[in-house]
């Protein structure tokens, strides 16, 4: 199987015999670092190997459509629980940059009690079967060829199933994983002796596989009640599972610390978040870090999401996080929309890559603030785990509710987590091996009592010709057991968007017929929803939601975001879809003018004072239309109608160039109209071509007002040149 660029993902393809499918490659990857990397016309310090394929910026049409790659691993988070569209969100993100491909659930991320797998082992892992992790596992392996780069698969091994769902990854090339034990006890109430015995295990898998992990003590930050005033506790979490994971054997280029900035808006974010990040960089030198953004104070606007990531970047690349994590506002929507994934991906792209160089023009304080509060924190750091030691260790200090307040260390507020040892979920589930134990699995923590079988106690798999890590065929593949709701029903009953040429929008699933509407509403807040949720169903959208709304004023107006279905498809093969627009060479252009000079007139109209995209069009300087030899004859801005044909009948242009960037009350078309009036009126309307642009210009509705050509967003001068001649051309052969 071979994915071509211009055609779909075919998903019905890639689940064929998946049975059989082994994947490629094992363990986590980093990007290949290139200094000094030139790119079109600049030169790049803090970059990686580019893409083969990829999706620039927008802006990257005015730089020979470059897409450079920072150095740093990007994250994309896929929660839309259904993994056949994951699959697709993947691909696009992958053409944006992403190489860490994040699954958090396909349900209810870690509250199911079983591995939905046909076992009954484990309480609290993560809904994850092996099914939809050897789809995607398959599907990446597809898209890491068509991109170029290696793409890394993540999920999570989490509660009392977390070894058997570490065996799973292992055996499937997952490349990360969230491993933490004192996520499982703080946060799901799993017994701390099973969640410790299991993660030694879970880690060992992780060992073999050359599986990257990521910790889980940044949801102390989602959970806090003041999340600014933990950061000792955090620092606390990470140095307890790093270094049990390097006493397992991880190594610790593979142990990742989950960074989260304490704060967002509108708390004073660089004065606390730095000092905390350059702490936790000086303290853990020897690991990596993952920055993600602060959840907990996440709303729904993507305005402010996006401000406090760049903030976040700014951190991370001031510190030197070597994988970025790009949370969206879906977090604080609920709504995990395809476009917000791959906007957050660009976010990271554009604000890292606007950063390259940064750190050799300028440097972090070695005194004041900036160092002396780094200091505080740790100093308040290793004073709390002094204290963990003193009451005798992790599980009595979480008996005693040490973790998770709202204080700042030593300060306590009573409000931290207390569990029992005793207690929780599994509690009573470890019990000792026996002397004659063994376990003939490749990956295998703790006492296995090999000799009594063989004296070769290196590999004990070979005792029984390989475990199913050594001989994948030993796999026992077991397919989806629900009737009801599998990927085979999803796709059925999609399959008028998939294999016929109908179409409907979408935000997360194949056919959800979503769309999204702005609106402002001059009433309050309260008003503004219900009337808003009314307008779109008289519109006729279905399973209409306000998803954000914003006060612009508490009298004057509120801004309404809102989703609803459209219930009915769109057959392309029956649109009329007019060709693209022809693009003459430029030496066609200058052959055209020098054989006939071209006179136009041009000026922006009405009262607008916007002069920079018509100087683009016209100026030499700015590749306008001058450099082919058009003569062009500015009038400057708020030129009146009249004035502007007035010019053009006295210096005899073949063509009028008006400029409208204005548009409220229409009033760029009423221009446009009334341009064409003025012409007919005073005789010339056959003899002089009208264009007009602007940013809100839609060129069809340009033309219904009279006018020759409209042209938007976007237009360079070869297009208005192309025109221009090809127009005049055709007058020509009219009369």
């Amino acid at each position: 199987m071979e994915l071509k660029h211009n055609e779909k993902l075919d998903i019905k393809n890639l689940l064929q015999d998946l049975d059989k499918y082994r994947p490629k490659r094992r363990g986590w990857v980093w990007r290949n670092a290139e200094e000094n990397l030139k790119m079109g016309p600049f030169e790049y310090k803090d970059a990686s190997t580019p893409l083969e394929n990829s999706v620039p910026l927008p802006s990257a049409k005015y730089f020979e459509d470059i897409d450079p790659q920072p150095n740093n691993t990007i994250t994309t988070e896929i929660a839309s629980g259904r993994f056949e569209d994951d699959i697709r969100r993947m691909r696009m993100a992958a053409w944006h940059g992403a190489d860490h491909i994040m699954v958090i659930r396909t349900a209810g991320q870690s509250h199911f009690d079983g591995l939905i797998e046909g076992t009954p082992q484990g309480i609290g892992g993560i809904p994850i079967t092996r099914k939809q992790v050897r789809a995607q596992r398959k599907a990446l392996d597809y898209i890491e060829e068509e991109v170029g780069r290696p793409i890394n698969y993540h999920s999570y091994i989490s509660g009392v199933a977390g070894p058997e769902i570490a065996v799973m990854f292992a055996e499937e090339g997952v490349n990360g994983a969230h491993q933490d034990p004192q996520y499982n006890v703080l946060y799901r109430n799993v017994n701390m002796v099973r969640s410790f015995v299991d993660a030694a295990e879970a880690k060992q898998l992780m060992v073999w596989a050359d599986i990257a992990q990521i910790d889980g003590a940044h949801n102390a930050n989602a959970t806090a009640r003041e999340a600014w005033k933990v950061m000792p506790e955090l620092m606390v979490q990470h140095a307890l599972n790093s270094i049990y994971s390097a006493k397992v054997g991880m190594k610790k280029e593979n142990i990742c610390l989950s960074t989260v900035p304490p704060t967002a808006p509108p708390a004073s974010s660089m004065k606390l978040d730095l000092p905390y990040a350059v702490a936790l960089r000086e303290v853990f030198n020897e690991y990596k870090m993952r920055a993600q953004m602060n959840t907990k104070y996440i709303e729904s606007s993507t305005r402010e999401a996006t401000v406090t990531h760049v903030l976040n970047l700014l951190v991370s690349r001031l510190t030197r996080a070597e994988i970025q994590s790009t949370i969206t506002p879906d977090e604080g929507r609920n709504v995990p929309w395809h476009i917000y994934n791959i906007e957050a991906v660009d976010t990271a792209k554009q604000a890292l890559v606007g950063m390259d160089g940064l750190m050799d023009m300028i440097e972090l304080k070695n005194e004041g603030y900036l160092r002396d509060k780094s200091r505080e924190l740790k100093e308040r750091a290793v004073l709390f785990m002094e204290e963990v030691l003193e009451v005798g260790g992790y599980f009595k200090a979480v008996e005693e509710g040490f973790f998770v307040d709202s204080g700042h260390y030593p300060e306590r507020n009573g409000d931290g987590i207390a569990r029992k040892v005793d207690g929780g979920i599994g509690a009573g589930t470890v019990f000792e091996r026996d002397e004659d134990y063994f376990a003939p699995v490749t990956g295998h923590f703790g006492y296995n009592n090999i000799e009594q079988y063989s004296k070769d106690t290196v590999d004990p798999a070979n005792l029984i010709d390989g475990s199913t890590l050594e001989k994948p065929e030993k796999i026992i593949f077991i397919d989806e057991l629900d009737e009801t709701d599998n990927v085979n029903v999803r796709l059925d009953e999609t399959k008028e968007v998939r294999e016929t040429s109908n179409i409907k929008p979408e935000v997360e699933w194949a056919g959800d017929g979503y769309i999204m509407m702005n609106l402002f509403m001059p009433t309050t807040k309260r008003v503004a929803e219900f009337a808003a949720i009314e307008m779109a169903k008289k519109m006729g959208l279905e399973d209409v939601e306000v998803i954000h709304k914003e006060i612009m004023h508490p009298a004057e107006g509120t801004r309404i975001e809102l989703k609803g279905k459209v219930p009915f498809s769109i057959d392309t093969d029956s649109l009329v879809i007019p060709p693209e627009p022809e693009i003459m060479s430029e030496d066609e252009v200058r052959e055209a003018i020098e054989e006939k000079s071209m006179k136009v007139v041009a000026g922006t109209v009405g009262e607008d004072e916007h002069s920079v995209g018509l100087r683009e069009i016209i100026d030499i300087k700015h590749g306008g239309i001058e450099k082919y030899g058009i003569d062009c004859e500015y009038l400057g801005t708020s030129v009146p109608l009249e004035k502007l044909v007035d010019a053009a009948i006295e210096t005899n242009a073949d063509a009028i160039l008006a400029s409208t960037i204005i548009s409220h009350d229409e009033i760029h078309y009423k221009n446009m109209k009334r341009l064409h009036e003025l012409c007919i009126e005073k005789g010339i309307r056959d003899k002089v071509m009208i264009l007009c642009g602007g940013t809100q210009v839609t060129p069809e509705i340009a033309v219904k007002q009279g006018i020759d050509a409209g042209f938007g967003r976007g237009t360079k001068g070869i297009h208005v040149a192309t025109f221009l001649v090809n127009k005049r051309e055709e007058m020509k052969n009219e009369d």
